[in-house]
């Protein structure tokens, strides 16, 4: 199985329904990869298997890219549109551009490599931070705006289901 089978294996669309909450599933899409960069933690810590440590970024970065693409392209326009501050979601972009850079070093380099796990770490606290600015003053600021959350739940949904989908064309979808 290649690298990138093993992502799309890893990273599946939600089961949700069609009538999903925009910022619940951002939310849970944080909650997920809070949860693998622990276990990514414990690996290292316990000099875990270089493979595993491998696979277990590869799912986070699989995951973290998904669901950058579905924010910038759907949920941060949305956001601009309903006059969500717009410092808020430079910030974001920022952030974004800056958790891609390691995310590249991380798909570039080997789990060998000496500063891999350091790489995955800083990956971590970064989107740690962004998570906090998120889910502390951009959704509470997209909430009140009153952007249509169920609307863009649905269309943030799809586009998942259709990165999904062309990351791993011949395997169905769940």
């Amino acid at each position: 199985m290649s690298l990138l089978e093993k992502v799309v294996a890893a990273v599946t669309p939600s089961d949700a329904d069609d009538d999903v909450n925009a910022i619940d599933l951002l939310k849970k899409d944080h909650d997920e990869v809070e949860a693998l960069f622990k276990d990514y933690q414990l690996l290292a810590e316990g000099e875990g298997d270089a493979g595993d440590r491998r696979a277990l970024s590869t799912r986070i970065c699989g995951m973290l890219a998904v669901h950058a693409i579905i924010e910038e392209e759907i949920f941060y326009p949305a956001a601009r549109e309903a006059g969500v501050d717009s410092a808020l979601l430079n910030e974001a972009a920022i952030e974004h551009a800056s958790a891609k850079e390691l995310i590249a070093q991380i798909g570039a380099s080997q789990a060998s490599d000496s500063f891999y796990d350091a790489r995955v770490k800083v990956l971590g606290e970064q989107i740690e931070h962004h998570v906090k600015d998120e889910e502390h003053e951009l959704f509470p600021a997209c909430r009140k705006a009153e952007m249509d959350m169920k609307e863009l739940g649905r269309r943030l949904q799809h586009r998942k289901e259709q990165l999904m989908r062309k990351l791993n064309p011949g395997e169905s979808q769940r």
